[in-house]
């Protein structure tokens, strides 16, 4: 059943490339599906799992386990509070940098490593603080 495509329309052609993508797709998920059931009769009669052949596949525990963060920092008030430094500041850490005589160093646990350095200030911004302060000085 040969077609001449010389002689087809283009009106033609295009319902030709139509029927042959739906009937590629329809071809597709047939192939897709004499698989799986292929395979789950070979797993059947094996007596095993999708998840016994492949552990990290789907569901949980797909990227492995995860690592736990040491806490770098501990609530003063409540030790059972602690921050890794990742991730948002929790709020016992911002209400006590609020208070006077706190510093970031002050909440680190012994052993853990120092805060990183501030960011320095851009040139901009420190000499719109210097020119504010100089306003304000008398």
């Amino acid at each position: 059943m040969a077609i001449n495509l010389d002689t087809l329309s283009p009106a033609e052609l295009k319902a030709l490339i139509a029927n042959a993508q739906s009937q590629m797709q329809a071809a597709h998920a047939n192939h897709v599906r004499e698989v799986r059931e292929k395979i789950e009769r070979l797993l059947k009669s094996s007596g095993l799992t999708l998840t016994d052949v492949y552990p990290t596949r789907g569901g949980k525990g797909a990227k492995g386990p995860k690592s736990v963060v040491v806490p770098k920092y501990r609530n003063p008030a409540n030790a059972a509070q602690t921050w890794s430094g990742r991730g948002k500041r929790p709020l016992w850490f911002v209400q006590a940098l609020k208070k006077r005589g706190t510093t970031v160093e002050s909440l680190l646990i012994d052993g853990a490593p120092k805060a990183a350095p501030a960011k320095a200030v851009r040139k901009g911004a420190a000499r719109k603080a210097a020119k504010t302060s100089a306003k304000k000085a008398p």
